[in-house]
């Protein structure tokens, strides 16, 4: 019984180099069998002498000048010094020899890569298809895929995955990738349908039930897909992908404590990721459960401390609470790494409104205003503030501006009616409100939300009451 193959293959090794040493010397040395120089070849390939490797390979051809094999390794070698047309020359050799070899195909598709000539990668990949059966055949169609995903021809990389599984429906690199380009083509049709089959046939198959989840995910069918990931962690429970997926279809249903449950065992299973944080934040964002959501927020900016967004979404439930204060104090940290952000400004001056600090408001909305010039929401919530704290002198510019920058919003021709009646302009005003009535008789809503006062107006009484009769009829 052999003690140690190991040390007696580190011999065997250093009698061949010893014999290839004096070959290459020109010195007397022992038959070197075929074997032995795909041996030397391999072992000074792995030490990334290539100069050797190739030396190798050369005498070894001349001993052997019809060895395939050693013409192959030539040739990848070639290759991997970038001597493309050489190596399409051995293997045009090696073919003569050997033409079902299917490392003549692998390696003639990456010399066509390399030089650019795509079109004759895809046929002779095409064309060796009809050749091979079995595991060499799905070996070619891996390869025809990338060769198709290198080009950009995706719909083509979805093909290719489809006939491996169509052969082998437990291949797992193919379910593993089809998967993506399921969802990075759209065609998730054809993949609940691939995966119904290869259910039938194998219904143990975790990795079919995922894609099959995530196929009806695809089509925003939620509940099938859930079920689907539901079968998923039956046969493997701790498939953390199927967990995440069907968070996110819970998040997408609205149903947010489901949502909570699932997102929560992920982070059980796989180590803390910012998304799944920032998920479950979300959910008791929604929920109104201020606290968790700022706990997992805060998770999330501990992973990611460069990521302005948590602390905006932190200061967002603060507001929420009525805690301005503080609220504006995470805002100030989401403000200094992008001082112009309008979601940040839009609710700094918000936050700033509930403290009567109208004028450094109306600041933050106006850098709203410079980052989005069609922003409704920009625009009326800085005119909002200027009649709230009574700033009307540019007011009525502002609305014309606004009007002008959101391409004749109605809105904004109520707003300039509110401020026409404020200022004490009651004709200005009346006009100002006939032309908005007369463009969008909801919007009339609006104006009684800012000045509930002019309800004890008669004369716009009788406007508002002219228009609602004139729709009636």
């Amino acid at each position: 019984m052999q003690k140690n193959p190991s040390r007696s293959n580190n011999d065997e090794m250093r009698e061949l180099l010893r014999q290839f040493d004096n070959l290459k010397n020109g010195r007397s040395h022992s038959f070197i069998e075929e074997e032995s120089f795909e041996r030397l070849i391999n072992y000074f390939d792995e030490r990334e002498d290539l100069a050797s490797a190739i030396q190798a390979a050369e005498l070894g051809i001349e001993i052997y000048p019809y060895s395939s094999l050693l013409l192959i390794k030539k040739a990848d070698l070639l290759l991997a010094s970038r001597q493309y047309r050489a190596a399409l020359q051995l293997l045009e050799k090696a073919e003569l020899l050997d033409s079902l070899d299917i490392n003549l195909f692998i390696l003639k598709t990456d010399a066509y890569l390399a030089l650019d000539e795509q079109e004759k990668a895809i046929q002779l990949l095409e064309d060796a298809l009809e050749l091979f059966q079995g595991e060499e055949r799905i070996e070619l169609l891996f390869e025809l895929a990338d060769v198709y995903d290198d080009y950009e021809e995706f719909e083509k990389v979805f093909e290719c995955l489809k006939l491996i599984l169509e052969e082998d429906p437990m291949n797992e690199e193919a379910l593993y990738k089809i998967c993506f380009w399921t969802d990075f083509t759209g065609r998730n049709e054809e993949s609940i349908k691939l995966h119904q089959n290869i259910i039938n046939e194998y219904p143990y198959s975790e990795l079919a039930w995922f894609n099959l989840g995530a196929a009806y995910q695809g089509l925003k069918l939620y509940e099938k897909s859930i079920d689907a990931y539901m079968y998923c962690i039956a046969i493997d429970e701790k498939f953390d992908y199927a967990y995440r997926n069907m968070g996110d279809a819970y998040i997408r249903m609205r149903k947010y404590k489901e949502a909570i449950e699932m997102l929560e065992k992920v982070l059980e299973l796989s180590r803390p990721e910012e998304v799944i944080h920032e998920a479950i934040g979300y959910c008791f964002d929604r929920l109104g459960q201020y606290a968790q959501a700022r706990f997992h927020y805060r998770k999330a900016s501990h992973l990611n401390a460069d990521d302005a967004r948590y602390h905006y979404k932190i200061a967002c439930t603060y507001i929420n609470e009525a805690q301005y204060e503080t609220g504006i104090k995470h805002l100030h940290m989401a403000l200094k790494a992008n001082r112009m952000h309008p979601e940040y400004n839009l609710t700094m001056g918000i936050a700033l409104v509930e403290l009567k600090q109208f004028e450094t408001a109306i600041e933050h909305f106006a850098n709203v205003i410079k980052a989005r010039p069609k922003s409704v929401k920009g625009w009326s919530s800085m005119l909002d503030c200027m009649l709230q704290a009574d700033l009307l002198d540019h007011a009525d510019e502002y609305a014309q501006a606004a009007y002008e920058a959101t391409a004749g919003k109605p809105l904004f021709i109520f707003y300039r009616a509110a401020i026409a009646f404020a200022t004490g302009k009651t004709k200005q005003g009346l006009l100002y409100l006939e032309s908005g009535m007369s463009k969008a008789p909801k919007l009339i809503k609006n104006l009684i939300t800012i000045n509930p006062k002019l309800l004890q107006h008669p004369q716009v009484v009788d406007i508002i009451a002219r228009y609602k009769k004139s729709r009636s009829i």
